[in-house]
């Protein structure tokens, strides 16, 4: 699943960087520190990669 927004896709880089052991997962905050507890490495990766272009910096609204 691709990142909705630049924010997510920032805050999944740091969650992953955190996963490989570049960081320490208590520097996390918020939205990286929910997806290092709730996602694997595959799915950080997916979300971090996902390109920029086109993508807001945030995305507001409710999950449907």
């Amino acid at each position: 699943m691709p990142a909705k927004s630049k924010a997510q896709q920032k805050a999944a880089g740091a969650a992953l960087s955190a996963k490989r052991g570049e960081t320490k997962p208590s520097e996390l905050k918020g939205a990286s520190h929910e997806m290092y507890d709730s996602m694997s490495e595959r799915q950080l990766e997916e979300f971090a990669s996902t390109k920029r272009k086109g993508k807001p910096e945030h995305v507001s609204g409710t999950k449907h």
